[in-house]
């Protein structure tokens, strides 16, 4: 089976507002059967097979003000 994602935040975190520190950014893998992590970039098309896990992990959100 073929899956596909479309995702963003997987290189630049997501910004924060009012001097808030940025999110985390997110990830993409699949883990194969064997255990065998595959990273995914964040528009990705991959061959996956029974047994196998897409994982995604979405990005956390940036803070608003400052953390004071």
């Amino acid at each position: 089976m073929t899956a596909a994602i479309l995702s963003g935040h997987r290189v630049i975190p997501p910004f924060g507002l009012e001097g808030g520190e940025p999110g985390a950014i997110g990830r993409n893998f699949v883990e194969r059967k064997d255990g065998a992590i595959a990273p995914l970039p964040g528009k990705a098309e991959v061959q996956v097979h029974a047994d196998d896990v897409f994982v995604i992990e979405t990005p956390g959100g940036g803070g608003f003000g400052a953390p004071t």
